[in-house]
């Protein structure tokens, strides 16, 4: 077990518990302690993330064109999961390389948009009763900016680009990836010979795909939500099947929850969130002209009301309120955290 593993079950465990510090809060009125306890953090805790999706969603807003959105998703073969699994940041760095670069590829060929196309990439590894799937959703733009940068050029209203040939130029530059970096001998050969699976549907202003989005991105795999009991060495949990969208139960052996819960755990500092196009870093201020283009205003500038004192002075503790009678409770002290072990 790698020590991404170790580190995210000890995470989980000590989550909002006294092993990492927290406040001692007292009520007068009840003269009741509240204790409070700090959060991990871990992107792959299933309680924490919540407010940085909320925080990163109000972000991805400010990107958004008034044009029609396609959602593009590129499927991992069966026949790569073993290697992806045995070499996570290189073979998801290289899923994300290809699939990109066979997009861009295809978005400037005047048969189609003809120019730079603009979208984003979220890595996700699982299906929903927990089994390992490698797939990549793109939210992209319906069109691109022309190679001059002074026209834009629009998709068609439910058409982007043919997935078939997507499919097979994506299958040639991961090919040739894994060849450059050794791995190519590790594949079966069969798999270059079969039809991959690539989808590409209208998905309307875009703003429902970033809410969908938003939640894979801050949490992994399973909320707490979907988990019903863990009893005689099994844990149950729901989920909602793909096809009849009916919610089912699923019973594992703890050994075998854990173990589909852990391989969707992500090599520490590997970024499962990707911008292409003029939507990466380095294009991102051809957006502003893009909107002009598009005759869309600017949005004004928020108003600066911070003062010197307000930028001086410690920003006010949070208030927390007695779960008993819902009064004010005041701040006794803080709980220090426990030395860290290492994983």
């Amino acid at each position: 077990m790698p020590p991404s593993h170790k580190r995210t079950l000890a995470d989980i465990t000590n989550c909002r518990t006294e092993a990492l510090g927290g406040q001692v809060y007292f009520c007068e009125h009840c003269q009741d302690k509240h204790y409070s306890y700090h959060s991990c953090q871990n992107r792959h805790c299933p309680t924490c993330g919540n407010d940085q999706a909320t925080e990163w969603l109000a972000k991805q807003r400010e990107l958004l064109l008034l044009v029609n959105y396609f959602m593009v998703t590129f499927a991992l073969p069966a026949e790569l999961r073993a290697l992806a699994r045995q070499q996570q940041k290189i073979v998801y760095g290289l899923f994300f390389q290809a699939s990109a670069a066979a997009l861009l590829k295809l978005g400037r060929d005047p048969k189609f948009v003809g120019g730079e196309l603009g979208f984003f990439g979220v890595l996700q590894t699982w299906t929903r009763d927990l089994r390992y799937h490698p797939h990549l959703h793109y939210l992209v733009a319906g069109g691109g900016l022309s190679h001059d940068g002074k026209h834009w050029l629009s998709a068609r209203e439910d058409f982007l680009v043919p997935v078939k040939a997507l499919s097979k130029i994506f299958r040639g530059k991961l090919r040739d990836a894994l060849a450059k970096a050794d791995l190519l001998t590790l594949v079966p050969q069969e798999v270059w010979q079969k039809e991959w699976v690539v989808h590409s549907e209208p998905v309307g202003a875009g703003e429902t795909v970033f809410k969908y989005l938003a939640p894979y991105i801050f949490r992994v795999a399973l909320s707490n939500k979907r988990l019903v009991k863990s009893e005689d060495g099994c844990v149950t949990f729901r989920y909602r099947e793909s096809g009849s969208k009916q919610w089912k139960m699923q019973t594992l052996p703890a050994e075998e929850f854990l173990r589909r819960f852990l391989q969707h755990v992500l090599p520490k500092g590997f970024i499962k969130v990707r911008y292409y196009g003029f939507l990466s870093s380095r294009r991102r201020p051809q957006l502003e002209k893009i909107k002009t283009l598009l005759h869309v205003s600017p949005a004004p500038a928020a108003p600066q009301i911070e003062t010197v004192e307000d930028a001086t002075t410690p920003s006010e503790p949070p208030v927390m309120r007695c779960p008993k009678c819902g009064n004010v409770m005041r701040l006794v002290g803080d709980l220090p955290r426990k030395a860290r072990l290492p994983p």
